[in-house]
């Protein structure tokens, strides 16, 4: 899907029609050559890795407000290049933060449940990275860390009422974001209407349910897709799944979103088993991964169909894009690290 729905931009860029398939391949080779080494390291590793992470995970991303280390793209500065590579920041601290907040709740499982001060030191580290991706800014990435976040806390025995107060806090802050900044509120007004204004603020929702209308049953065929043909911008990162469903129809975008759900569901049941076991960091750990690449994927989708509000997220194993494929493979191989030793 990658090499069909980049090809006509690649085609217009570089004047090579699988340019973003050749490095989307070579992002899988360095994904798996990684994935190999988590398999071998043992869960431990993490462990005890999991402040030094937390501290990396800021520290890129207030690097990235330094002149001449950050990159700005298409208004948002979220990118370090290192020569030829370029690391989206936001995908790594997911990754850093699930780990530390898995490592922090097995370290505090208890004194969660019984002292309210537990859940602010948990909430501290993780609103100051959330601070600091709102600056790029990326109000998707900070839901999806989030929302991993509440899940992970409730997993971990969080009494009820300070799970309900904090799901409010967080449910008006996003409110008060999303209608504070201009262009989010005209993501809203657009998400409700795209068609009042399908050649401005509504032009990429419109274009992708245009590819999503045209795949009814069975697709229009692999590589037939017209909305790719310079029509819907990101079409080989946010909204490939449109295209997907353009190419592929009803059939292959059910297959993908049954792919993802069968993913997070062997997540989901190995976290529980480990916790059944005992093995507390292992559980916390696989649960975070587990909704990560879930919530991630249904956002997009959601985006893609006009479910949710236009948001910049790629879908984890994919959507084109480095560093959200070598983490998500990295996180995959983790889990199964965790299988292996529970």
């Amino acid at each position: 899907m990658v090499a069909s729905s980049s090809m006509a931009i690649a085609e217009a860029r570089t004047g090579d029609p699988f340019f973003y398939l050749y490095r989307q391949a070579i992002y899988l080779v360095i994904g798996l050559l990684l994935a190999w080494f988590v398999y071998r390291t043992p869960t431990r590793f993490w462990y005890f890795a999991a402040r030094p992470l937390l501290l990396l995970a800021l520290a890129l991303l207030a690097l990235l407000f330094v002149p001449g280390i950050g990159t700005e793209v298409n208004g948002s500065m979220r990118w370090i290049r290192f020569g030829p590579i370029s690391l989206q920041v936001s995908e790594l601290a997911k990754f850093c933060l699930i780990v530390y907040l898995a490592y922090y709740l097995a370290q505090n499982n208890q004194t969660l449940r019984e002292k309210p001060t537990a859940l602010l030191r948990a909430l501290l580290p993780i609103g100051l990275a959330c601070g600091l991706i709102l600056l790029q800014p990326d109000l998707g990435a900070v839901v999806v860390i989030f929302a991993c976040a509440l899940g992970m806390l409730f997993m971990a025995g969080l009494p009820l009422w300070q799970f309900i107060v904090l799901t409010g806090a967080g449910a008006g802050t996003f409110a008060v974001l999303a209608i504070s900044a201009p262009y989010r509120l005209q993501r809203l007004t657009a998400f409700q209407n795209p068609w009042a204004d399908q050649f401005d603020s509504g032009y990429q929702l419109t274009q992708a349910l245009m590819a999503v209308g045209r795949g009814e049953w069975f697709g229009v065929g692999l590589g037939a897709g017209v909305q790719k043909l310079l029509y819907l911008p990101e079409a080989y990162t946010d909204f490939i799944f449109a295209v997907t469903a353009e190419e592929l129809g009803l059939l292959g975008a059910t297959t993908v979103l049954v792919l993802y759900g069968l993913l997070a569901w062997q997540g989901l049941r190995l976290a529980y088993y480990a916790q059944q076991k005992k093995a507390l960091f292992q559980s916390y750990l696989a649960y975070g991964i587990s909704l990560w690449l879930l919530l991630q994927a249904l956002i997009a989708m959601g985006v893609n169909i006009g479910l949710l509000p236009t948001k910049g997220l790629t879908m984890p194993l994919f959507s084109f894009g480095g560093s959200s494929l070598v983490v998500s493979i990295i996180a995959v191989a983790l889990l199964l690290r965790i299988d292996q030793e529970v």
